[in-house]
């Protein structure tokens, strides 16, 4: 069997990706406690939820516990959101200041409201606007600063070799793709094909991003777009662990199990206390059921138990209710 590796190692500045396989920004999932624990598990990069540079320079509450991070996620992205070249520069300097190893700016999100605001995958249609806000935050920051978009806005204007291009100029140092257009949403399948135009158009590195759900989805991936990394984002609902059996295969071809149910259960366990720690308990329980209802899925009687515990405000009696669900799957197991 040949074990050479699939991935080298990529260097954005002083950074170095020993393994380029990175976590995806996704609001409302990528907090600390959920970085904290794929990263322990075993990831390249981790990136945060995306964060709107305007409430990160009004210091927004919300916002600031958004960009949390802790020793452990080092290095550590920041993803930055806005139509402001003077904000972005602003919150680029306010996170530098506050640990993260990167700054990220979102070219990507395809919400209305982003978009509206003239932000996110909206500014892949200006260009000229577009640069303004990469030149601002790359000379705002010492540190190295990446760019994620998609392949363009709609299917007749797949600009992202372009505006590749025009990033690099800008003093970028790598760039990500998620594999459809704006308008696409996230319907269809993601285009990884046409990442390798966007791969011959510049030299900087290249990330592949959209349905990397599994070890085939990664060799496809990479394949079809000569991409120096890829980047997963719902691949990991419910598998913080799925990063790591990526590095694995990509380094060996070898396939790693999944861990054991009571592994499992030990590390929903481990996520749950720290999103209670993190937010406290009744905004931790809210945010927690997502998670809890991923972890569930494809065991016995999930359904029931996801009723059940998206109902639930006390946090006790969802350990309880985790117990109760786990435990006898366990004892099944042992039988």
């Amino acid at each position: 069997m040949d074990c050479t590796p699939r991935l080298q190692p990529i260097d954005i500045g002083p950074v170095r990706l020993e393994d380029p396989v990175i976590l995806a920004p996704m609001s409302g999932v990528t907090d600390m406690p959920f970085r904290r624990l794929v990263k322990q598990g075993g990831a390249g990069l981790v990136v945060s939820e995306m964060i709107a540079s305007a409430a990160m320079v009004r210091e927004n509450r919300k916002t600031l516990l958004m960009v949390q991070n802790s020793p452990e996620e080092f290095p550590m992205a920041v993803q930055l959101a806005g139509c402001e070249p003077d904000t972005m520069a602003e919150a680029a300097k306010l996170n530098e200041d506050r640990g993260a190893a990167l700054i990220d700016i979102n070219f990507g999100c395809p919400v209305k409201k982003v978009v509206n605001g003239h932000a996110g995958s909206s500014l892949m249609r200006d260009e000229v606007h577009a640069a303004k806000i990469l030149e601002a935050t790359v000379k705002a920051v010492k540190l190295p600063v990446t760019l994620k978009m998609r392949t363009g806005w709609d299917e007749k204007s797949r600009n992202a070799p372009g505006l590749a291009r025009i990033a690099e100029a800008c003093g970028i140092r790598m760039l990500t793709v998620h594999g459809r257009t704006r308008c696409q949403f996230y319907d269809g399948h993601a285009d990884w094909q046409f990442i390798a135009n966007v791969k011959a158009a510049t030299r900087l590195p290249v990330i592949v991003n959209g349905d990397i759900d599994s070890l085939e989805a990664v060799d496809q991936a990479l394949t079809q777009s000569g991409a120096d990394g890829v980047m997963i984002g719902r691949g990991a609902y419910g598998r913080p662990w799925f990063l790591n059996q990526v590095i694995h295969y990509l380094r060996t071809g070898q396939r790693t199990e999944d861990p054991t149910l009571a592994e499992q259960y030990a590390i929903v366990r481990q996520h749950f206390e720290a999103m209670l720690s993190h937010y406290g308990e009744d905004t931790g329980v809210r945010m927690a059921r997502k998670h809890l209802s991923w972890y569930s899925k494809g065991l016995p009687a999930s359904a029931d138990f996801r009723a059940a515990v998206n109902r639930e405000a006390d946090a006790n009696r969802v350990r309880a209710m985790l117990a109760a669900f786990f435990l006898p799957a366990l004892d099944r197991q042992a039988a």
